[in-house]
C-alpha cells in the first residue's frame, strides 16, 4: 500500500516485517487465548486399550484427498501412544459435551469410564454424542519443540446428532447457537 512503510517488495528479505521482535511464551499464549478453536477428542489404540486427549488444534488440511492435522502436547500422557499408532479417530464434540472435553483434558485416568462409545471395525473408538468423527491413517508425525504434529489421511467419517459444536476460547468452553450468528 502506498505510504505503508512496513510492506516490503516481493523478494525483499524484510518484506512484511512490521518491526516485531521475538515474543515470549506468555505473549504467545495471550494471543492464542483469544483465538477460538473447535474442540475435539482424539482417540487411539494403545497396548492396554484406547487412549484419548482433548485437542483444539485440529485443522482441515485438504479436502481432495481428505487430510487433517492436529498436535499433541509434549506433556500429554497420550503422546507416546499416538506416536506409535497407525490410526486415530478425531471426534468433534457437540456443545453439550464440555464435561467430556474436561475429562479428556484432565491428567491421565480412565477417561472412557461411563462414556458411550462406538468401536470401529479395526478396534478404534469413536465417542457417542459427537457431532461427527473422522477415522484416519497417520501419514506423518513430526516432533516440533517436543510436541507432536500429526498429519492424518481420512479413511471414514460418521455424523452424530445435528447440534452446534463445542468451542474453546480464553480458558472456557462456549456454545455457538443460531443467536450467535453474525451473517
Amino acid at each position: 500500500m502506498a505510504g505503508d512503510e512496513t510492506a516490503g517488495a516481493a523478494g525483499d528479505p524484510g518484506a512484511g516485517d512490521i518491526g516485531a521482535v521475538e515474543i515470549g511464551a506468555e505473549d504467545f499464549r495471550a494471543v492464542f487465548r483469544r483465538h477460538a478453536g473447535g474442540v475435539a477428542v482424539v482417540t487411539a489404540l494403545g497396548p492396554d486399550g484406547p487412549v484419548g486427549f482433548t485437542a483444539t488444534s485440529v485443522a482441515s488440511v485438504s479436502v481432495d484427498p481428505p487430510y487433517l492435522a492436529f498436535s499433541v502436547n509434549a506433556s500429554s500422557s497420550s503422546r507416546a501412544i499416538v506416536a506409535a499408532a497407525r490410526t486415530v479417530v478425531v471426534n468433534v464434540l457437540s456443545a453439550g459435551q464440555a464435561d467430556v472435553a474436561s475429562r479428556f483434558a484432565a491428567p491421565a485416568q480412565d477417561r472412557f469410564a461411563g462414556i458411550a462409545t462406538q468401536v470401529l471395525p479395526n478396534g478404534d473408538v469413536a465417542l457417542a454424542g459427537a457431532v461427527g468423527w473422522v477415522q484416519g491413517q497417520i501419514e506423518q508425525a513430526t516432533d516440533v519443540a517436543g510436541s507432536l504434529l500429526v498429519v492424518v489421511r481420512a479413511l471414514r467419517a460418521g455424523l452424530g446428532p445435528e447440534d452446534w459444536p463445542l468451542v474453546y476460547v480464553n480458558h472456557a468452553f462456549h456454545a455457538l447457537s443460531e443467536d450467535s450468528r453474525l451473517s
